[in-house]
């Protein structure tokens, strides 16, 4: 089928329970489908860095970014770097984010547990996949990012990490959707089109983008990567700079937002947050736990809002 025409079929419309709705994902040529087979672009919003940001790691928001902002899939952003990161303090990152993964599971909304890192540390991730496989993998909601932004790996070096780590955990879950990274902050698309990884299904590549720096150059790199049978998920992305900071570009981020929906890729924006900066989507006085109104809401979540309420009415 051409595919113009099965991203005319892609499910559009929102899921009150958008698990219960489509079920164990799957990937089907470059298309994320429902258990069924029916395309699906998954909408949403990332959590920021755990570590950071552990006051909206809450059953109460998750549920919030489902029923109010009409999110279908919510990131869980567990950091690797800075201070009081996982490596340093496990226990409380593994709490944060199973607390949020346990929310979606309730609240039937898919849920990416995002290993945020930009360096490879293979051995650790192994560590944490399998533990968490063993644990979540039987539930369809859950999707695994397994290298949040690569900076200077080689793709040849992240082949070997993916492998590494996809095989840890697809001996305790066989079928949820993998999201792998690509070098060079999830921009190298076009060098995973040259050599993709063999022998795995469900799995899915990153490209996260800023859309006031990144425009028709990764778009079109991007697209072309599809063309070539790539699989993609836009698992994070934001209209501002790539610092987190500048003025929001309207205009770039609606060409990002309209080749993403005729593409039929996923997209989730980035972050539940409330530092001083563009990307944070909230203010500091807003509550941890949802019921946000808009005086409380930055313009750029306002934004994110109102482009999830347009795709998941």
């Amino acid at each position: 089928m051409m595919m113009w025409a099965v991203v005319a079929l892609t499910v559009s419309v929102k899921a009150a329970d958008p698990v219960k709705q489509w079920g164990q994902l799957q990937v089907k040529g470059t298309q994320l489908c429902s258990e069924s087979g029916q395309p699906v672009t998954l909408r949403g919003v990332s959590f920021g860095w755990h570590n950071i940001w552990p006051r909206f790691y809450n059953k109460k928001a998750v549920k919030w970014l489902k029923d109010d902002w009409h999110a279908t899939v919510v990131r869980a952003a567990m950091g690797i770097m800075i201070e009081d990161n996982y490596l340093e303090n496990p226990e409380f990152a593994l709490q944060r984010v199973e607390t949020v993964v346990k929310a979606a599971i309730k609240a039937n909304v898919y849920v990416i547990v995002d290993w945020h890192s930009h360096k490879l540390l293979k051995d650790d991730a192994v560590k944490f996949f399998s533990s968490m496989a063993e644990k979540y993998g039987k539930y369809p909601h859950v999707i695994w990012e397994i290298f949040n932004e690569p900076v200077d790996d080689s793709w040849d070096a992240l082949k070997d990490y993916s492998t590494a780590v996809i095989k840890a955990i697809r001996e305790k879950d066989p079928d949820n959707i993998i999201l792998v990274g690509c070098p060079h902050w999830d921009q190298d698309i076009h060098l995973v089109a040259e050599s993709p990884l063999r022998g795995f299904s469900n799995i899915m590549y990153t490209v996260h983008f800023y859309a006031a720096t990144h425009k028709d150059q990764l778009r079109n790199r991007m697209e072309d990567a599809v063309k070539k049978g790539v699989p993609v998920f836009v698992s994070e992305s934001a209209a501002m700079e790539a610092s987190g900071n500048g003025p929001l570009d309207e205009v770039e981020w609606k060409k990002w937002i309209d080749t993403m929906e005729r593409l039929g890729i996923s997209w989730v924006n980035w972050s539940l947050s409330d530092k001083d900066e563009t990307c944070s989507m909230l203010l500091p006085r807003a509550k941890p736990d949802g019921g946000w109104a808009d005086d409380v809401i930055k313009k750029w979540g306002k934004m994110v809002r109102e482009q999830l309420h347009r795709f998941n009415p």
